[in-house]
């Protein structure tokens, strides 16, 4: 492959997957097609099918990107905190905060979940896909809890699934009735409690909120 191409490839692909964004929260997942996303993009149909081999394919690329952005945004905001900031309420805080751009992959995200629900062959390869998100937000949540002087008492995956359902489900009541629930409500109400709930102080802990030592190797949050 000439030179060239290799150094465009990175732009192309991001700007499919840009357009992609767009389109899929306009028209719907099912209803665009490959055309629109590449009129958008401004490339070809060989363009894009040197990147993606099929839209879910696309779609499963703009999963992992907007996972990644997701945890590095959390990961930053955490890694700025003072020790003293290691709370569990300050921590939910920085939990529910809700990204600009977050209803538009809501929209997108939502109607490939329910197209995946349909077809078990969908499910399984997203599911692999949900599985490497909860991974990092399990570790996180347990290297920043160490931080705070606690740790959990369950599973660390499920409560991440309990983090992601309550996110979700926040989100969809929130996005139908932005005025009686604005975004992030829940979690600023409940995510402290259900920490407390499933946590513990851990043993030899002093008590006091950020006595663990903020940064330390391996203890980075990604």
């Amino acid at each position: 492959m000439p030179k060239g191409v290799t150094r465009r490839r990175p732009r192309t692909r991001a700007a499919l997957l840009k357009a992609a964004l767009e389109t899929f929260a306009e028209h719907g997942f099912h209803a665009t097609t490959i055309e629109q996303i590449c009129e958008r993009a401004g490339y070809t149909r060989g363009a894009y099918y040197s990147n993606f081999a099929s839209k879910e394919e696309l779609f499963l690329a703009l999963f992992d990107e907007h996972s990644e952005r997701t945890v590095r945004r959390l990961a930053e905001a955490i890694d700025a905190l003072a020790p003293e900031e290691y709370t569990l309420p300050r921590l939910a805080e920085l939990a529910a905060r809700v990204e600009p751009d977050e209803r538009e992959w809501y929209l997108v995200t939502t109607e490939f979940t329910l197209h995946a629900i349909r077809d078990p062959q969908a499910a399984w390869v997203l599911a692999r896909h949900d599985e490497r998100l909860r991974a990092e937000i399990a570790r996180g949540l347990t290297l920043v809890l160490r931080r705070a002087g606690r740790e959990l008492t369950v599973t660390a995956d499920r409560f991440a699934r309990l983090l992601i359902a309550l996110r979700e489900g926040g989100l969809a009541q929130s996005y139908v009735e932005p005025a009686e629930l604005p975004p992030g409500t829940l979690e600023r109400q409940f995510l402290v409690p259900l920490l407390e709930a499933a946590t513990r102080e851990l043993p030899g802990a002093s008590g006091r909120p950020g006595s663990q030592s903020k940064r330390s190797g391996s203890d980075a949050v990604i």
